[in-house]
């Protein structure tokens, strides 16, 4: 029995390294809030540098397609710190869900080009859908794919879309372009506007058909929801870092605020929950990485508990900085939008819970 490894390794706190170097220099704060301008700022060029440069685009992808063969633990240091930056990138929806899916349909022509960072594509599901839920909306008629699916997360800055598609023997998996004829990408209004979001129709767009798409959709998503917790933990993190230092600095009275026994309570109970949450994710990817038979469990305990920790350390970053952490100039308000949009992606606390209960065999009360 292979025992659980928490720890992060020197490769991995080197890929850290790197990645955040390239958030503080190239998307800091006050340049991820011009997402909420009007045009919002143009973040490609970041993506392109973390994707060829760096290479983490090819993290899952194996070596004999062009990728780094690394997995699912290098991909969860990337997310901690796509979350500790509130990075607009599509890492997740491209190098995750997307790339984790052709994956599992056995793709072979697709997957270089995501790997060198020459193409970005798109998982064209609901950024809401969970591990296990049904796709319906979209048909592979005589003319090409039909129909539309909401709020699909990456797809504006895609290349290609991965498209589940009910065939006549369950899912299948298509790939178009997006700038095919017969495709449309509508972007939508979301409330964490570093993670643009859209509805994608289809009329008779031609496609091409990779395979059967259960399985590879199953773990596209269930991998997903392992990597978002990292996200989630990277986010609380900064929240809890930022407030502390904060409450260490502002004098209210003559004394620090951080002396106060009510602000050292609620600083205590959110570390707690910080040292939770970093296990928890831990043991999501680490099993994700594996392959462990305990890796489903794994994905619903870490999402059932990281997402709730990551929003509670954003509400806390916003009230316990006063006044200016209710400014638009000051960040906290990205972490809060980010972690309540992270809390409804890839299935809800309760839908996770319900999820582990049946993995686990608890049964109904």
């Amino acid at each position: 029995m292979t025992t659980a490894n928490l720890l992060y390794s020197d490769t991995e706190e080197a890929l850290r390294d790197s990645v955040r170097q390239l958030f503080a220099d190239r998307c800091p704060a006050e340049s991820v809030m011009r997402s909420y301008d009007s045009p919002p700022q143009d973040f490609s060029g970041v993506w392109r540098t973390l994707a060829a440069e760096l290479g983490v685009a090819g993290l899952l992808v194996p070596e004999s397609l062009g990728g780094a063969g690394a997995s699912a633990r290098e991909a969860a240091v990337v997310m901690e710190e796509i979350g500790r930056a509130v990075a607009p990138v599509p890492f997740l929806s491209s190098a995750v869900l997307a790339t984790v899916a052709l994956l599992g349909a056995g793709d072979t022509k697709m997957l270089p080009a995501l790997a060198e960072g020459a193409s970005t594509a798109a998982l064209v599901v609901p950024l809401s859908a969970a591990p296990g839920d049904s796709v319906t909306g979209l048909s592979n008629g005589g003319d090409g794919l039909t129909g539309q699916v909401s709020g699909v997360a990456g797809a504006r800055e895609a290349d290609v879309l991965v498209v589940p598609v009910a065939g006549p023997n369950g899912l299948e998996l298509h790939t178009v372009a997006t700038d095919a004829a017969g495709v449309e990408v509508l972007p939508v209004l979301a409330f964490d506007m570093t993670r643009p979001l859209a509805d994608v129709q289809f009329s008779g767009a031609a496609s091409s058909r990779l395979g059967p798409a259960d399985a590879a959709l199953a773990e596209a998503l269930q991998t997903g929801a392992a990597l978002l917790a990292s996200e989630q933990l990277g986010l609380a993190r900064w929240c809890f870092d930022t407030t502390l230092a904060y409450a260490k600095e502002r004098k209210q009275f003559g004394r620090a605020i951080g002396s106060y026994q009510a602000i050292k309570h609620r600083l205590a109970d959110l570390w707690l929950e910080i040292g939770s949450a970093t296990a928890a994710a831990r043991y999501a990817a680490d099993t994700a990485a594996r392959r462990d038979d305990d890796a489903a469990v794994a994905a619903a305990m870490a999402q059932a508990y990281c997402s709730g920790v990551a929003l509670h350390a954003a509400e806390e970053c916003v009230q316990l900085h006063g006044g200016i952490g209710m400014t638009w100039e000051y960040p906290a308000h990205l972490y809060l939008k980010r972690a309540k949009s992270d809390q409804l992606a890839l299935g809800t606390a309760y839908r996770h819970r319900t999820r582990l209960a049946k993995l686990v065999n608890l049964p109904v009360s």
